[in-house]
């Protein structure tokens, strides 16, 4: 995640959708191994990562990361409006040319909830591939869940039984308990490893509630106590079926267990808490909160206006009026299952797609390619 509201780039990139022969050029992307490429378009972020296999897992050659709302008015019109896909448009012509770079061997290019829900969002990613030739997959939410998963499962803490993973995003959020006694060996982290943590999933739901469908709900810029709680109970009633099914807070009380969150409004408040002047996902990713630090950074952020928000550096202008509507959800899944930990992921599903496409190439050991017809 890169400063809020700005492009981010690590170092090279490339991927249309469609494979490619892998062939290096001068800048010699053949001799340092194959990349591959995952696109991630959101309600409201659309993220890319280029990164090649690695001893230790994947090494990343090119980000992208811009917020392009896409799902904005979505829960209104029930449509893309043409402002949101022009935006989004933009963002995707900058992915292609940084997937045209790097000559990905594989890609998975995928879209979630905006697209999902869109009376017109099936035309829209047909207009996409038309006009950029990027053929991107209209992702469920089950394979998003799972996917989440696997992109942060190193930060797994072995000697938890239970993880709640969780990605609050613009339209929808996923929520993913894993138990982690079912692991058929003892957790070494390696990629495998990580990928085999979705054989964990006891059970897992889509909110169909995110940040920007939320804050379109209640409000964004200006909110009072009284509506961030009622924010809260508005999700805590979409969650109550699913906890009466499964009974986790029964669970979490008898047995170690910790929370995982992946999502801007899980990294935006650690970096609060850290006190940071600016993002830095070398601090963020993988740092742990108590859930009540969590929660002072909702107070915090509660008390302060729309123009103190947009002042934060880990918030800007483009997310001070969706922070509170992510806390709110936050808040929720924090009441129903208290846990006393929390950990923080900046990654999720752009690393889950790499890493399967990488273990079915049989780059860390595991894994085949599939045919075609399998895919």
């Amino acid at each position: 995640m890169a400063k809020p509201g700005s492009d981010d780039a690590a170092a090279g990139g490339t991927a249309d959708g469609r494979s490619r022969n892998g062939a290096g050029d001068s800048n010699g992307v053949r001799e340092l191994g194959p990349t591959y490429g995952a696109l991630d378009l959101g309600t409201n972020n659309c993220r890319l990562l280029v990164a090649r296999p690695s001893r230790r897992g994947l090494q990343v050659v090119d980000a992208f990361s811009r917020i392009i709302r896409l799902g904005e008015g979505v829960s209104v019109s029930g449509r893309l409006s043409e402002a949101a896909m022009a935006r989004t448009l933009d963002a995707l012509r900058v992915c292609s040319s940084k997937l045209d770079r790097a000559r990905v061997v594989r890609s998975r290019l995928v879209a979630t909830e905006a697209c999902r829900i869109a009376e017109n969002g099936p035309d829209f990613l047909e207009r996409v591939n038309d006009e950029l030739g990027l053929e991107i997959e209209l992702l469920t939410p089950e394979s998003e869940a799972r996917l989440a998963v696997a992109g942060c499962a190193a930060l797994l803490d072995g000697r938890s039984d239970l993880t709640l993973v969780f990605d609050i995003g613009g339209g929808s959020s996923e929520l993913i308990w894993l138990d982690l006694s079912r692991r058929p060996a003892p957790w070494r982290r390696s990629v495998a490893d990580r990928l085999e943590a979705q054989s964990c999933i006891a059970a897992w739901t889509s909110l169909p509630v995110g940040v920007v469908s939320l804050a379109e709900r209640f409000g964004g810029r200006h909110v009072t106590p009284d509506d961030f709680e009622a924010m809260v109970t508005h999700v805590l009633d979409l969650l109550a079926p699913f906890e009466q099914r499964y009974g986790f807070q029964a669970r979490i009380a008898a047995r170690p267990a910790h929370l995982l969150g992946t999502s801007g409004t899980v990294t935006t408040v650690a970096g609060i808490h850290l006190g940071l002047r600016r993002y830095d996902r070398s601090r963020v990713d993988g740092c742990w909160m108590r859930t009540a630090e969590a929660r002072a950074v909702t107070a915090r952020l509660l008390a302060c206006s729309y123009e103190e928000r947009m002042a934060e550096p880990c918030i800007g202008r483009d997310r001070a009026d969706l922070v509170l509507a992510g806390c709110a959800i936050l808040e929720a899944i924090l009441r129903l299952w208290p846990c006393e930990s929390l950990r923080v992921a900046d990654r999720g599903l752009r690393e889950g797609i790499l890493a399967s496409l990488m273990a079915e190439d049989g780059h860390f050991g595991r894994g085949r390619r599939r045919p075609a017809d399998e895919e």
